[in-house]
């Protein structure tokens, strides 16, 4: 359950963002430069967020899997890549501010390495429903 919630955070809080907060903001009439202020705040506290949540995914995956899980499984490949992107995220952020297109990449690969590991099954679930011991 701890997988699933934290993945429904970070995944659901990147894209709501990216697809949901920001462009209503435009749309009820803030002047572009408050909504960028507003969007590069909030996109690095969303990412160092994910940065979170895939760190207690990436436990709960070795703990369910183990820890060769994280680079033979595709979960723990999502998780990775994901991490990278959120390290590429704040080096670029700290050490080349002026490249904004990085930072937008490196947040797009997040979100899709997100929805990908969406699509995937939850560590140590079997497909069934267990039953319970009295």
């Amino acid at each position: 359950m701890l997988w699933q919630l934290t993945q429904m955070l970070w995944v659901g809080g990147l894209w709501l963002l990216h697809i949901g907060l920001l462009p209503v903001l435009g749309l009820i009439g803030l002047a572009p430069l408050l909504i960028d202020e507003i969007a590069g705040m909030l996109n690095a506290l969303m990412v160092g967020f994910a940065t979170v949540c895939l760190v207690l995914q990436a436990l709960v995956l070795i703990q369910a899997v183990g820890l060769a899980s994280l680079w033979r499984d595709i979960r723990g490949q999502l998780l990775l890549v994901g991490l990278c992107a959120c390290a590429m995220y704040f080096a670029v952020r700290v050490g080349w501010p002026d490249a904004v297109r990085w930072q937008v990449f490196s947040y797009l690969v997040l979100g899709f390495s997100g929805l990908v590991l969406v699509m995937q099954p939850v560590p140590g679930w079997s497909g069934r429903v267990r039953e319970a011991h009295p």
